[in-house]
């Protein structure tokens, strides 16, 4: 008798644990569906990839950041795009910018698959094809280069390469945590963003399952190893107010890529991690755009067809 109380007891605990895990997961889904509808593709409206056909000769990838969208480095496509003649591909992620439940069933290695079919698919068409990646897109943008020692430049935004203390310790705990809990908060956005026009435009999850952020974690690791194997000029920049990156870790960065032919890290003030629609994006944009002419070269005749 006392036995089968236990086992009742037991089945009754588990029972409680389910439907309230449940509970938590699906209002959570809701929230974010409610807070960022989707269209007939499934696609979050306004997270769409990015294909802006500019130079026939150069191209350029930019690759967005975790548990965001396109709609973080539009801006930044368009300019390069419009001002420059660049041709812009800036995919969408597996599982991003689509509901939480198409998040959580993607997995980093997907991430880096996408990443490495759209740069060679960039490269079979254009003779010049150059990397942007804007945090997690930017270690994703680190694996792609350090196996290119063609690639004539790289532009990394806050590149996600250190993780912070929290996700270090969390992610050897991540499975078991994703029977607990099934969405850890997203961070701050008042910190990721501080210009709050750009702050209400943002498209980012509200939530991310544990075992995505040990797939970031996972991302980051691999990139910083890799990192040592980058030989195309590099181009670092990072806000000296970024929670995400904190400074301390940011000043690391640049030396990882102790074999690239050139290297400058740019800082930034007054914003905080998502740099490319924050306050002081235009001088992202113009950084970038330097970065890129001065070792890919201006896609001239691009830009004189554009005019």
């Amino acid at each position: 008798m006392l036995l089968r109380a236990i086992t009742i007891g037991l089945a009754a605990v588990v029972l409680v644990h389910v439907l309230r895990y449940r509970r938590r997961m699906m209002a959570l889904r809701t929230a974010d569906h409610a807070r960022l509808p989707t269209g007939p593709d499934g696609i979050i409206l306004g997270a769409e990839p990015i294909v802006l056909p500019g130079s026939a000769s150069h191209a350029v990838l930019v690759v967005h950041g975790f548990a965001d969208t396109t709609q973080s480095v539009r801006a930044l496509a368009e300019h390069l795009h419009r001002v420059h003649g660049w041709t812009v591909h800036a995919p969408l992620l597996p599982g991003h910018g689509r509901t939480l439940a198409d998040f959580d069933a993607s997995s980093s290695v997907q991430w880096r698959a996408h990443v490495r079919e759209a740069y060679a698919a960039l490269k079979s068409t254009h003779t010049t094809v150059a990397l942007i990646g804007l945090s997690m897109g930017g270690a994703l943008a680190t694996l792609e280069a350090a196996n290119d020692p063609s690639l004539p430049a790289l532009v990394l935004l806050v590149p996600y390469l250190t993780p912070p203390a929290r996700a270090e310790r969390l992610a050897p705990l991540a499975t078991l945590i994703n029977l607990v809990n099934p969405y850890l908060a997203a961070g701050s956005r008042e910190q990721s963003i501080f210009d709050p026009a750009a702050r209400a435009k943002a498209l980012g999850y509200g939530g991310s399952p544990p075992v995505r952020v040990r797939d970031l974690v996972t991302v980051a690791h691999d990139a910083r190893f890799a990192a040592a194997d980058v030989v195309a000029p590099t181009l670092l920049m990072h806000s000296r107010t970024d929670y995400r990156i904190p400074f301390v870790l940011a000043t690391t960065h640049a030396g990882l890529y102790e074999r690239a032919i050139a290297r400058e890290q740019i800082w930034l003030d007054g914003c905080g991690h998502v740099i490319t629609v924050d306050f002081g994006c235009q001088r992202v944009f113009a950084a970038t755009a330097n970065w890129l002419a001065r070792y890919a070269g201006p896609p001239v005749a691009a830009r004189e067809q554009v005019s």
